[in-house]
């Protein structure tokens, strides 16, 4: 029986690392593929290992200028949900004022609600004020969907945070702009963080939000969408691998950092 022993004893591991596989399988998938020469148009079947795609991942018409765009969009829409997204945290979670119960229970509304209804939204108000659809309606539109998910994250941080640090500060004669930068913030800086990768992987990825309020506007997705209609380049699955290490590096560094500031603490 110590096989059975053995299996008890990992079997959360097991199961995490089983669930963790079948989660990555089509990022594997759509790594393999980034090395396929198809005979056809579409790239779903293995023909022939090639690095052709590699070696040219602009090579499709129209294709980086869209992934540029939907870059720019990304980086933008982060900025301006993770600014937004922490005060409101903070003015939540430090202050008391009316319709603060409200005011939660509707910064859940976007995460909760389907894309569809809040796309079909915001494209009702864009035509009612007469706006133009393209590069502003879009952001626009993810800086209020990404909103909630910033809040949540930095809330979840801000709730976590220990008030004395702050008072000590005070005490050592620190002044409101300083206790903020050297003590709060750094303190929040985690869940900030968390809320800026959610929001910029939200924006970059919307497809539904995006095709509703774009106009003759082309994002990434929507290219990708369009493409599949016609036949699948290769060059899409090289820019979703390389999107996808580019994540992986920032957790690794992130984990990087995070063991080394924990060693120093030590």
């Amino acid at each position: 029986m110590p096989f059975v022993n053995w299996l008890k004893r990992h079997l959360v591991v097991i199961a995490g690392l089983l669930t963790l596989s079948y989660l990555l399988l089509p990022n594997v998938v759509v790594t393999v593929f980034s090395f396929n020469k198809p005979k056809g148009r579409f790239n779903y079947e293995w023909q022939q290992f090639s690095t052709d795609a590699w070696k040219d991942p602009c090579g499709v018409a129209d294709m980086c200028g869209s992934l540029g765009l939907s870059l720019q969009i990304a980086v933008w829409a982060t900025l301006g949900a993770t600014v937004l997204g922490t005060m409101i945290a903070f003015a939540l979670v430090r202050y008391r004022f009316r319709a603060r119960g409200a005011v939660n229970s509707l910064i859940f509304l976007p995460m909760a609600m389907p894309e569809v209804v809040m796309a079909a939204s915001l494209l009702t108000l864009f035509l009612n004020m007469g706006a133009q659809l393209g590069f502003w309606t879009i952001l626009i539109a993810h800086i209020m969907f990404c909103l909630s998910f910033v809040v949540t994250a930095v809330k979840a941080r801000v709730m976590s945070m220990d008030p004395r640090l702050e008072q000590a500060a005070q005490d050592l004669y620190a002044g409101p702009a300083q206790t903020f930068l050297r003590v709060t913030l750094p303190i929040a800086a985690p869940g900030i963080a968390a809320g800026a990768l959610l929001a910029f992987a939200l924006s970059f990825d919307d497809f539904i939000i995006t095709n509703f309020n774009a106009g003759s506007t082309v994002t990434f997705p929507m290219f990708v969408w369009g493409s599949a209609q016609r036949g699948t380049p290769v060059q899409i699955n090289v820019i979703g691998t390389a999107m996808f290490l580019v994540a992986v590096l920032f957790v690794l560094f992130g984990m990087v950092i995070g063991n080394r500031r924990n060693r120093q603490k030590a």
